[in-house]
């Protein structure tokens, strides 16, 4: 990627606010949570939502002086351990210092997976084949409409993960107020919900997330569809750049959207409890 191809960003401009906007998806439901705690500061930002689920429990957005890295490091690691809660290390581009993905193996954790930074102009987009003519997709307004957003990225593991429907029900107040930079999606076939996305304001740019559809409706154009809304909906707001993490399979969906590569991320976490 060239360093200003992507709405007049350079490559670390990008990092930076992908970064950013990864903090406001991962904590700003948390902060309005009871029992949950967000932690900002010592170079780094700490997400912990109270639940024994990793899907909620983040360290994130690092900017450690080398000097002090491995100490601050190994702190953010002990305070989930002292509260018996897994969590997981995302490391992408803009953290520093350059080796902490070593500092955190070497503090006990391992690389657990690796994803595609990818970024858009939204002024660049390009259409995606066509959708079912019957796909609605909805934001999601009501308190149903989250619940359905809620058992369908349940659905993501096998079997379904009772702390996410968890998660969203306590988080509904907070995600249907005006005031949210998260704005869920859900796609509907008939009265059936088969898809999500969520896009996050924040950092300067807006990120999609939770981009899934279920597995019986794959490949029928669902999942660009889900990309593609949302994306819309941002560039009437006034937004110019998106930002993504894709997984393999996922990155030729959003490569046709017009995301192109911009560096790994990877998520480090706890070594798994025989």
């Amino acid at each position: 990627m060239s360093s200003t191809s992507i709405a007049g960003m350079t490559a670390p401009a990008l990092a930076a606010a992908a970064d950013d906007n990864l903090v406001v998806h991962a904590g700003w439901v948390h902060e309005r949570l009871a029992g949950a705690h967000v932690a900002r500061g010592g170079g780094l930002v700490l997400v912990d939502s109270g639940l024994p689920c990793d899907t909620f429990n983040f360290v994130l957005r690092a900017r450690l002086p080398a000097a002090e890295a491995r100490e601050r490091a190994e702190q953010a690691i002990a305070y989930f351990r002292r509260a018996g809660r897994p969590f997981s290390w995302w490391v992408g581009p803009a953290d520093e210092p350059a080796h902490l993905g070593e500092l955190l193996c070497a503090a006990g954790l391992e690389a657990a997976e690796s994803e595609l930074g990818m970024a858009a102009d939204l002024e660049a987009l390009r259409a995606p084949p066509p959708a079912p003519r019957d796909l609605e997709i909805r934001r999601a307004r009501t308190p149903a409409e989250v619940r359905d957003f809620a058992r369908l990225n349940a659905a993501n593991w096998t079997p379904p993960d009772p702390y996410v429907m968890q998660f969203y029900e306590m988080a509904t107040p907070a995600l249907l107020s005006e005031a949210s930079p998260l704005w869920l999606y859900v796609g509907y076939l008939g009265d059936t919900p088969v898809a999500t996305a969520e896009l996050t304001v924040g950092g300067g740019v807006v990120g999609l997330y939770n981009i899934s559809t279920l597995a019986p409706y794959r490949r029928r154009g669902i999942g660009s569809a889900m990309t593609l809304r949302p994306l819309l909906d941002a560039r009437a707001a006034g937004f110019r750049a998106a930002v993504l993490q894709a997984s393999e399979d996922g990155a030729g969906v959003y490569a046709r959207v017009g995301f192109v590569a911009t560096g790994r991320i990877t998520e480090y976490k706890p070594p798994a409890v025989p």
